[in-house]
């Protein structure tokens, strides 16, 4: 029965024409496709983009590098981000940037010149610069898109957007880092500076703390000293004040004899003449008057003699007089000196006392000062501008993200080949039961074994499916070059495939003849939305996913997956167990068609077919 409907089928030169081409639908259809779409991301420098940058710049505060005392140095310098983000998106190669005026890119995505266009505004870097004023607002970047141009067009835009997006805040945010970390590296420079100078204060508030204690000390011997003299001169002033008293009334008499001697030697003329005159009143010749005051002229010379001792003997008392006093109120003011100073030194004395207290308080303070800006350089590690760049770059992309492929598709051809490969078989199949007849009504007819014209009906389209699959095999591994980790394998689930499609399709013509060949291609329409091949299966909505675990389809793509790729054997083993029991029960399921049709035929089988 296969050699006599290949034979049918190869009778005329249209015949083989039409088989040949039925036979090469799979491969043209997956071979086609696959090529068209075996690596579009390659391709994606020759999408044309339009590049607008209207940035104007912006002023950006700079400051010192560290060393330079670790001050912030304000200086006026100017940044270009719109530009430098040109220059990145150019150098990137990862479309075809074309630099337009607004005007020009506007009218290219009208008319289609270009798939999207990119604007960098005019405040672009004043707004990344921003963060640092008293206005801090987010920089835009415009996408403007055309959907009439084309859908993905305006998808790649959006991810082209954001990568930039990503980009420039990975550039700003290292820049701003940089600023940071050179900031923090002139702190610990300082923070290094001021310990040194902290060290330096304590240990002179520790020599501070050792002199004043020394200068409590003698200030309190001298407020004992000050306290002693100041008793001291407080008696020696009552005694030379007493001494004082004393020899003013010494002088006083001494004055009161001195006047009276001075008094008596002043008045020796007068008693003199007077003498003469009483004398010679009396009668007494002159020579005897001159001789009685010649004798008296002695005394009066004793008289003068005496009264000149005493007037120097006044004088001595009354400078002893003057002196005393001098002294007495000399011992006042030193008294009142020396309480004063006692009354001073007692003041030194508790100044001292908390000069002493207050150096030991600063030598403490200054002890935990140097500690603290120990602590503190020691929590900012030291740092050199290679190592800060680094850190910079860290901080503004602190996440790498390391991926790594348990089964990995060499580029996106080789992502879809599987869906592809699986639905070109169905394609296939279905398209050779358009010129391969289900099952030979002669057959049924003259014989009376259902198993055996059945697989006769099932095994010539599987035989030109596996024709398909080798042929198919062969354009996806030679002429599109992918590779597959295990090739024999994959060949098998392909032909295991094609077999199953070929089962399934002959039972739906054996039960509804031109009407179950409509059916199969209803139920790969099912299997093309089911199937996972592009999305996966999980975004599909509930009665979707539900047909995903049915329907055949999905198990091929599933099982050339493993097996292209490198992945799990066990999961390939058990999508060709579900192709299995879908391939025996679609031949089972045949055989009872053949079986009715052969035991129990109907008028309603010798009816015309619906379709064709």
């Amino acid at each position: 029965m296969i050699a006599a409907e290949l034979r049918r089928l190869t009778a005329s030169r249209m015949g083989v024409i039409a088989l040949v081409a039925l036979v090469c639908v799979p491969i043209l259809y997956g071979g086609l496709y696959l090529w068209a779409n075996q690596d579009p991301y390659a391709k994606f420098p020759e999408v044309p983009v339009a590049l607008v940058v209207d940035d104007v710049g912006a002023a950006s505060p700079s400051t010192t590098p560290s060393g330079q005392a670790g001050a912030a140095v304000a200086a006026s310098t100017t940044v270009d981000y719109g530009e430098k983000v040109a220059e990145n998106l150019i150098e990137g190669d990862a479309f075809d940037w074309q630099r337009m005026t607004s005007e020009e890119a506007a009218d290219a995505l009208r008319d289609g010149a270009v798939d999207f266009t990119v604007t960098i505004p005019a405040d672009f870097s004043a707004a990344l610069t921003s963060a640092a004023g008293d206005d801090p607002h987010q920089a835009r970047i415009e996408l403007e898109t055309n959907d009439a141009n084309n859908y993905l067009a305006s998808s790649m835009g959006a991810q082209a957007v954001e990568k930039i997006r990503s980009s420039v805040a990975e550039m700003v945010g290292s820049e701003a880092a940089g600023r940071l970390l050179t900031g923090l590296s002139d702190i610990r420079d300082s923070l290094v500076t001021a310990t040194d100078g902290a060290t330096r204060l304590t240990d002179g508030a520790n020599s501070a703390a050792s002199g004043s204690a020394t200068l409590a000390d003698g200030a309190s011997q001298l407020a004992e000293g000050t306290a002693q003299l100041s008793a001291g001169a407080t008696t020696l002033a009552a005694g030379a004040q007493q001494v004082s008293d004393g020899n003013r009334r010494l002088a006083d008499v001494a004055d009161r004899a001195g006047s009276a001697m001075q008094q008596a030697s002043d008045a020796l003329p007068q008693v003199r003449s007077d003498i003469a005159t009483a004398l010679a009143e009396r009668g007494m010749p002159q020579e005897e008057i001159d001789q009685v005051l010649t004798r008296l002229d002695p005394l009066a010379t004793r008289l003068r003699d005496g009264n000149t001792t005493v007037q120097t003997a006044v004088g001595e008392v009354d400078r002893l007089a003057d002196g005393a006093a001098a002294v007495a109120s000399g011992a006042t003011e030193l008294a009142t000196g020396a309480a004063t100073a006692a009354t001073g030194a007692a003041a030194v004395n508790d100044g001292a006392a908390e000069l002493r207290d207050g150096l030991g308080t600063l030598a403490a303070g200054a002890a935990e000062l140097r500690d603290g800006l120990a602590d503190g350089v020691q929590r900012i590690p030291a740092s050199t501008p290679a190592l800060r760049s680094l850190q910079a770059d860290t901080i503004a992309d602190p996440v790498k993200v390391s991926s790594d492929k348990v089964a990995s598709a060499e580029d996106y051809g080789a992502g879809l080949a599987p869906f592809f490969a699986a639905l070109s078989a169905w394609i296939g199949i279905y398209a050779l039961f358009l010129i391969v007849k289900p099952i030979s009504r002669r057959a049924v007819t003259a014989l009376h074994s259902p198993v055996r014209i059945t697989l006769a009906g099932w095994l010539t389209p599987a035989m030109l499916g596996a024709v398909q699959m080798v042929g198919l095999m062969g354009i996806l591994a030679i002429t599109l070059g992918f590779t597959f980790d295990h090739p024999i394998g994959t060949l098998g689930v392909m032909i295991v495939a094609s077999a199953t499609f070929a089962a399934i399709i002959l039972a739906l013509n054996v039960w509804l003849g031109s009407v179950g060949q409509f059916l199969g291609l209803v139920l790969m329409v099912l299997q093309l939305v089911t199937a996972g091949g592009t999305f996966p299966w999980q975004t599909l909505p509930a009665p979707l996913a539900a047909l995903h675990h049915v329907l055949p389809l999905g198990y091929v793509v599933d099982a050339m997956r493993q097996l292209m790729y490198g992945g799990n054997l066990g999961r390939a083993g058990w999508d060709l167990a579900v192709l299995g029991l879908w391939l025996a029960g679609a031949l089972v399921l045949a055989m009872a068609g053949v079986t009715r049709m052969t035991h129990r035929r109907t008028l309603r089988d010798l009816q015309p077919s619906l379709i064709g």
